[in-house]
């Protein structure tokens, strides 16, 4: 199975947990989520998650200047973010642990 493919339907739920921790910009996000152990994740899928997510209402976003370059957009998880990640969350923990039993054959009957 394809890591990447499973990243794709988890990508939105990982960064609203990596910025409900801390604020953060772009590609300290990508760092985040990689330095977490999902290495394949591509910082254009990010970017666009980042963007989807404030779009939907789930992230709030402002600039801040920076000394080595151009100015950095952080993004900070808002009421409405918490409430779609403890959602998920709980979507997760149900399906994770689901997908557990199947795989070491302690599935319900």
């Amino acid at each position: 199975m394809d890591a990447t493919q499973l990243l794709k339907g988890v990508l939105d739920v990982a960064v609203l947990a990596v910025v409900a921790e801390e604020d953060g910009y772009g590609y300290d996000v990508v760092r985040r989520l990689r330095a977490a152990g999902l290495e394949d994740v591509g910082d254009a899928s990010v970017y666009g998650t980042l963007r989807r997510l404030y779009s939907a209402g789930a992230l709030t976003s402002y600039v801040v200047p920076s000394e080595e370059g151009p100015h950095r957009k952080y993004y900070g998880i808002n009421a409405q973010g918490k409430a779609m990640l403890e959602l998920q969350r709980k979507v997760w923990t149900e399906f994770s642990t689901t997908m557990n039993q199947l795989l070491t054959g302690k599935a319900a009957a």
